[in-house]
């Protein structure tokens, strides 16, 4: 039997937010990784401007991407333990559940950058 898609029964908003944070959890510049854990903590989340965002080196909509400063997005993250606990830094912290959850978005709304 396949896996079945989506088992933690994410809405779109998480989807799309654990997948860009899973893109930023990629970009070495941008992410440290705890071998002994598999946790992958991302200094800082970046911030629209415009009607777009940075992540790396793609470009997405800022609509896409507002899951980042929507606390209830992190608070179900969290308790479905795809992203650690808070600990008051301005990042976040994907544990290694999060950063290997397949959310079939991945290549769906990300495009390269032009600048």
């Amino acid at each position: 039997m396949p896996p079945k898609k989506n088992p933690l029964k994410l809405n779109k908003l998480q989807l799309r937010t654990l997948a860009l944070t899973q893109v930023l959890a990629a970009e070495p510049s941008l992410a440290q990784k705890d071998e002994a854990t598999g946790n992958v903590t991302i200094s800082e989340l970046p911030h629209p401007h415009g009607n777009h965002v940075h992540i790396g080196g793609f470009t997405v909509s800022a609509r896409d991407a507002s899951g980042f400063s929507n606390p209830a997005v992190w608070v179900a993250l969290t308790r479905k333990g795809l992203v650690a606990e808070d600990d008051g830094r301005m990042g976040v912290t994907l544990t290694a559940e999060g950063v290997s959850y397949d959310t079939g978005l991945s290549d769906k709304f990300i495009t390269a950058s032009d600048h």
